[in-house]
């Protein structure tokens, strides 16, 4: 319109009401937006921050294979291998298991799960049929130790998934093709299940040394603050005994781990990338298999032909430096059996009371009277004492009757009397008698000396009573009685008895507390000397203590390896060295990374012509007249020795040990060797133990251990 304006036609009363709805409805709706902003920002945030943080990667770990435990020949008696494993996933199960599972799940499982057990266990040769079990429930910081009633499977899945949720647990191992074949050809029916390859410990020789090569096992709940095992996974194998045990930093390896991927309420999503795991690294050791394999052999033979015995151990150790070659244990057992998983059941058959205990290192772990051996000790106090010289005589008449002593006298062996005779002699012939006598002089006024005088002193600088400082655990620190101690006992039985001190309260379990803990209640009283710590009518220390003492008899205790360790300072002048099996750590490849270093050996100062007279009095032991003449006579290597034969009464019957402790010293050979060899219940120390020890010296020095043949000298 030419002079004109432009004018907009005026909105019509139609167009503004839609307007005006559809600035409504858009007004509505920005306004819902922001609403469900604000409360998924405000109200709903801490929430979502929870599940965002729990909607995550984690990590699943895989065990790594264990090093190699070698023998000095650089032989392998310890492998790991990898074998055909099936192995279940709890979160693949039917029913997932929960990332954090209840008692309620682990006890009752749900009827899939079941139904999927039910049809798996035929297939390993796994029981249905419920049966004890024990497991601990970890859950952060709280321990629960639990025990039900299940079969096979959910027991085994019970056992790994109570402590990480998302780990395979395995079923089987060395599993036959056709029940491998069965389950891959029928997936289906078996979800969660999974054949694969595990890695578990391989003994190429069977039972040899098993008590000190040591077991493995699932970290259990009294390993928990164990700092050997710190950082450690719950679901790996780690050393229960022996070396496994001591040297288990090495041998574990670094585990490797598979990533998980999870949703926020803890269900399994999928799994990612792999860390590969590193293998341990191997233990070279000292030991000999020749030795081993013919020391374990005789003792053996020795036990069961032994009426009435049990079992024994044996300890063959080089007197210089300690180096362990050979050390056994009877009963044995094959550790292979802990490869796999192993019922209660069969583990109390395999290893209960009724076994006979095969898992004992008898050599280390257990203590006793030495008999005879221990008049070395005896022998070494006396002259270093100046309590007896070597140019001494005693005119034994076959019976030690002291002055004043109301007691019956004491005899030696078969009641003979030797005559005079100087130390040498009585070592020789193991005069009892002889050494009765210096067990007398040797004892001190207990109320001016509670601990002891010349006998203890010394005892305790060879070791006895002291912890032997051998590379495998729990060994026994034996036992050296003096007056402080005899005292401890008297005051311990009356706590016992009365129910006070530290027996004052008790639990169904048998233990004692000083203090009302949870679980405990009062403990009952004894009559006097009921409790068996200390006989009753009580008695301080007496004469006849140190007597019984100077012979090993009485409550003297010593085991294999500290025997060895006093056998080891007399053969090498008087220093006591530390025994031990580890020599290095090497890598895979065999390269050494670190030696072992034990402590180093104890200095005891023992004057030579003391040296020089006790081991003359031992090599004579050894040869026609000697107390092991008749076994050791002939052998072409000097041999220093002496028979033991320890006394005491069980159930009102006189039981004998068998004792034997040798050596051929590096004065005489390139190859110097200790033995000590103990036969329980196994009668006289010629008899029994004196033919293992020279077994094991023929393998040592000839390469084969020769005939057994018992000896035949019924003495001390």
């Amino acid at each position: 319109m030419i002079g004109g304006e432009d004018r907009l036609p005026p909105m019509t009363p139609q167009l503004a009401l839609r307007v005006a709805v559809v600035g409504s409805c858009a007004l509505v709706m920005f306004a819902i937006i922001f609403l469900r902003l604000w409360f998924l920002q405000v109200l709903g945030g801490t929430n979502y921050v929870a599940q965002a943080k729990t909607n995550e990667v984690r990590s699943a770990p895989v065990s790594a294979p264990r090093g190699r435990i070698l023998a000095a020949n650089n032989s392998v008696l310890v492998d790991s291998e990898k074998v055909p494993a099936i192995l279940i996933s709890p979160p693949r199960l039917p029913v997932p298991m929960p990332s954090a599972p209840t008692k309620q799940d682990l006890v009752n499982p749900p009827a899939a799960n079941q139904a999927l057990y039910n049809r798996l266990a035929p297939v390993l040769g796994l029981k249905t049929t419920p049966a004890p079990c024990k497991f601990t429930l970890v859950t952060g910081h709280k321990v629960q130790h639990v025990n039900a009633n299940l079969a096979e499977i959910p027991c085994l899945v019970a056992r790994q998934a109570s402590q990480v949720a998302y780990s395979n647990v395995t079923l089987a191992v060395n599993v036959p093709i056709p029940a491998q074949e069965y389950i891959s050809e029928r997936a289906p029916a078996f979800p969660g299940v999974t054949v694969t390859q595990s890695a578990i410990r391989k003994y190429p020789r069977g039972d040899m040394a098993a008590q000190v090569l040591g077991t493995v096992g699932p970290i259990n709940a009294s390993s928990l603050k164990n700092p050997k095992f710190k950082g450690i996974p719950f679901t790996d194998q780690v050393g229960q005994t022996g070396l496994e045990y001591e040297y288990n930093q090495y041998l574990q390896g670094k585990d490797g781990s598979t990533r998980v991927r999870v949703n926020s309420f803890g269900q399994l999503r999928g799994y990612g990338a792999e860390k590969q795991p590193v293998t341990g690294y191997d233990l070279k050791t000292s030991l000999d298999p020749g030795l081993q394999a013919a020391g374990e052999k005789s003792l053996a033979t020795s036990v069961k032909s032994s009426p009435g015995s049990n079992g024994g151990a044996f300890v063959a150790m080089n007197p210089d430096t300690g180096s362990v070659y050979g050390m056994g244990s009877y009963p044995s057992f094959n550790p292979g059996v802990f490869s796999k998983p192993m019922s209660e059941q069969a583990y109390a058959k395999k290893f209960g009371a009724a076994s006979g205990s095969p898992l004992l290192n008898r050599a280390t772990q257990s203590a006793g009277p030495t008999g005879s051996t221990f008049k070395v000790i005896t022998a070494t106090a006396a002259l270093q004492s100046h309590t007896w010289s070597t140019s001494q005589t005693y005119d034994d008449t076959g019976k030690f009757c002291p002055s004043g002593s109301s007691g019956p006298c004491e005899h030696n062996s078969g009641g003979e009397a030797f005559g005079v005779v100087n130390l040498q002699k009585a070592l020789q012939v193991s005069d009892d008698v002889f050494f009765y006598n210096l067990g007398l002089k040797l004892n001190w006024n207990p109320q001016r000396h509670p601990s002891g005088g010349p006998l203890q002193q010394w005892a305790k600088k060879f070791g006895i009573g002291e912890t032997p400082g051998v590379d495998l655990p729990f060994a026994a620190k034996g036992n050296r009685p003096d007056p402080n101690w005899r005292n401890s006992r008297i005051k311990e039985e009356q706590e016992c008895d009365s129910a006070t001190g530290a027996y004052a309260y008790t639990n169904s379990a048998g233990s004692m507390s000083a203090k009302p803990l949870p679980g405990y209640h009062r403990s009952n009283t004894h009559p006097k000397g009921g409790c068996g710590i200390a006989a009753y009518p009580f008695r301080g220390w007496s004469e006849g203590d140190n007597v019984n003492m100077a012979v090993g008899q009485g409550d003297v205790q010593a085991s294999p390896v500290q025997l060895a360790q006093v056998y080891s300072a007399i053969a090498n002048g008087g220093k006591v060295p530390t025994p031990h099996v580890g020599e290095s750590i090497d890598s895979p490849s065999g390269s050494a990374l670190q030696q072992i270093q034990p402590p180093p050996e104890r200095k005891l100062g023992i004057s030579p012509a003391t040296i020089g007279a006790i081991q003359s009095g031992l090599r004579a032991a050894t040869q026609n007249g000697g107390t092991s003449g008749d076994v050791m006579g002939g052998f072409k290597m000097p041999v220093y020795g002496k028979t033991g034969t320890a006394q005491y009464i069980s159930k009102g019957v006189e039981t004998d040990d068998a004792w034997y402790a040798c050596f051929v010293p590096s004065s005489a050979t390139k190859k110097p060797i200790v033995v000590v060899v103990w036969v329980s219940h196994g009668g006289f120390g010629d008899t029994a133990a004196a033919p293992v020890a020279k077994q094991i010296l023929s393998q040592w020095f000839y390469g084969k251990p020769g005939p057994y043949t018992p000896g035949s000298n019924n003495s001390r």
